[in-house]
């Protein structure tokens, strides 16, 4: 079954370089970057709670849906340590994805967006893995996601990565060797694939205490995929940008911040599916403003064009143009 993931790791892969690359300034000590490991064999696999949480309700609830027999699929983000994986995060494949009955191909810009959102917080984050569902009782990796797997996997930290394979036939699901977990009649089945592996192994699944850091994401997933090429594009061309989940009247949305100038204020823009609304944080609160202006990338030029120019005229001339 293809699971054409190539070109979309690779791209999340080379974004993550490109970001470590640019952002090489000091950080706070938590997060600064691990030292150097000695990376062997992966041994097992460390699933927080709300992740394995969040895979087996969104198996359940995909199931259920219009689009219940396609394919569906999660990448995972976490720590890769010497010998073992800890998933801290769950990127979904999204409404946009391109799925059927034998392949999902994911939405990468999507995923992209998510994955810049997540790692806000720790940038020693990255790819440690894919899940994805197959229809019948298939729960091993087939020859399709094989040729695509294998191309990739030797781009990530230590060279191996986890692969999950989620099926409906959970009766008798959990081996004697730790692979599987199931719920009811839901299972997923863990491998692990290195670079220059013939076969994926067997690799045992643990479950721990622990965050999903991309939940707070999924309520906004439709809004992510709608406007990730654009706030993708901001966040290249300005510097300091920050995100957070944020619900009023309206319902969830992402909040998108960034300098409005020196004196401390900021833009927040507001982000839903069909919407953005453009706010001037400062001392006295939010103020609205419209730029008249549909395309949000240009709304935000605009206006911080307007501030610098308010700014110019406010400050005391000194006689000289500049």
């Amino acid at each position: 079954m293809l699971r054409a993931l190539i070109n979309t790791a690779c791209r999340w892969l080379q974004r993550w370089s490109d970001d470590l690359e640019r952002d090489r300034r000091p950080a706070p000590e938590l997060f600064a970057p691990a030292a150097a490991k000695t990376y062997r064999r992966l041994e097992r696999v460390v699933l927080a709670d709300a992740v394995s949480r969040t895979l087996f309700d969104d198996y359940a609830e995909h199931r259920r849906g219009p689009r219940g027999d396609e394919e569906v699929g999660w990448v995972l983000l976490g720590l890769r340590e010497e010998a073992e994986v800890l998933v801290l995060a769950t990127l979904p494949a999204g409404a946009d994805r391109q799925a059927g009955v034998a392949h999902v191909r994911f939405n990468s810009s999507a995923q992209a967006l998510a994955s810049r959102i997540v790692r806000q917080a720790d940038r020693r984050l990255g790819i440690v893995g894919v899940v994805h569902t197959h229809p019948g009782s298939l729960r091993h990796p087939s020859e399709g996601d094989y040729q695509g797997d294998s191309l990739w996997v030797g781009r990530l930290r230590g060279g191996e990565g986890v692969f999950g394979i989620g099926t409906a036939d959970g009766e008798d699901a959990d081996g004697a060797d730790g692979h599987a977990r199931a719920e009811g009649d839901l299972c997923f089945s863990w491998y692990a694939l290195g670079d220059g592996d013939r076969r994926y192994r067997r690799v045992p699944v643990v479950v721990a205490p622990g965050p999903d850091l991309a939940r707070p994401l999924h309520p906004v997933w439709g809004t992510v995929e709608a406007h990730a090429d654009t706030i993708d594009l901001l966040c290249r061309q300005l510097a300091q940008v920050s995100f957070d989940v944020v619900e009023d009247a309206a319902g969830p949305a992402l909040a998108v911040r960034l300098p409005a100038g020196d004196d401390g204020r900021r833009l927040r823009l507001l982000f839903r599916p069909d919407e953005v609304r453009y706010y001037l944080e400062g001392e006295d609160g939010l103020t609205a403003i419209d730029p008249a202006e549909p395309f949000a990338d240009r709304a935000v030029f605009l206006i911080l064009a307007e501030l610098a120019r308010q700014r110019h005229e406010a400050a005391p001339s000194d006689g000289v143009a500049t």
